[in-house]
């Protein structure tokens, strides 16, 4: 495939560039490296078959250019800052769904007619059902993230519906592994190197949430892009279990060799839109021969590991 990856030097979208090059595929990194980090790239920028554009997904034109001779496109750009939506909305609009829509303009250009999208398990809201199936009522929207997720979903499918696309929507737990730069492992990691004694905890610490590896997920995106057949394949992507937050301070604390005394914000939820319960049902994704390799406790200790080898991280997300 000629594949183009926009936030080609992010968590995920740098784990997959390089799973898309060992593949044999050509790709065609775009990034205007707000967030991301060139250095991810580093084995990726010796290959003949990589190139990187720095440019912002909100510059159309530029977008355009960019995407010429792609026949696939990976859109992983996006504002993960979650926890913060309430702080500046238009974040959320501009980075997760006008962004999408430039995307999708820029395919109709290009030719390109193939898109897979990681939109969020958020969506679900606070659901009933656990776990929760793809086929689950929405409810209404408290999360800003989610929200614009959902719009953007929503507009992709019609884009398939219109010019003929064919989609892929990955509904996302959250992902661990390494080049993780945000999230509950590294805040947890930082304040227990400035304070091992005292953790902050958000909320009460009995949220339950479910997390996925990286290269699990990866995994699971690129099986369902060769394996799909559909118009719109929209998919769960989660383990077959949760854990509390308290679980993974356990985990985090034990490796660590601590015992913090931990300050509890209290409530069920950790900041405005939080999911206090986060299970979903990947039996979609399973019928297709995928399952994921590391439980949570492995991925959070990997994530773990992987911020001790590289103290930096934490240096640029000051």
């Amino acid at each position: 495939m000629r594949t183009f990856v926009t936030g080609a030097a992010g968590f995920i979208g740098s784990n997959l560039v390089d799973r898309l090059l060992a593949a044999g595929h050509e790709v065609t990194g775009f990034d205007n490296l707000s967030t991301g980090f060139r250095r991810f790239l580093e084995g990726a920028e010796a290959n003949a078959r990589f190139r990187l554009i720095e440019g912002d997904l909100l510059d159309l034109e530029a977008v355009t250019r960019a995407m010429a001779g792609a026949d696939c496109v990976f859109h992983l750009a996006a504002n993960a800052d979650v926890r913060f939506g309430p702080d500046h909305p238009r974040r959320d609009l501009e980075q997760n769904t006008i962004v999408t829509w430039n995307v999708l303009e820029a395919m109709r250009a290009a030719g390109a007619r193939r898109i897979a999208f990681p939109s969020t398990g958020s969506v679900y809201g606070e659901p009933e059902i656990f776990p929760t199936p793809e086929t689950a009522p929405f409810p209404v929207q408290t999360s800003l993230y989610a929200a614009s997720k959902l719009a953007a979903e929503g507009m992709i499918t019609a884009y398939v519906a219109a010019f003929g696309f064919q989609a892929y929507i990955f509904r996302f737990v959250s992902i661990l592994g390494e080049r993780y730069t945000h999230g509950h492992v590294l805040d947890f990691y930082r304040q227990l190197r400035e304070h091992p004694r005292r953790l902050d905890v958000l909320g009460d610490g009995r949220q339950r949430k479910s997390y996925l590896y990286v290269q699990d997920c990866v995994n699971a995106i690129l099986l369902a892009v060769e394996g799909c057949t559909g118009a719109v394949n929209i998919l769960n992507l989660g383990t077959d279990e949760y854990c509390q937050v308290n679980d993974s301070i356990g985990w985090i604390s034990g490796h660590l060799g601590l015992t913090p005394e931990l300050q509890y914000a209290g409530g069920e939820r950790g900041w405005v839109g939080d999911s206090p319960f986060i299970f979903l049902d990947c039996a979609r994704m399973r019928a297709l021969g995928w399952k994921p390799e590391l439980t949570i406790e492995q991925g959070i200790i990997r994530t773990l590991e992987f911020l001790r080898r590289n103290p930096w991280v934490l240096e640029a997300r000051v």
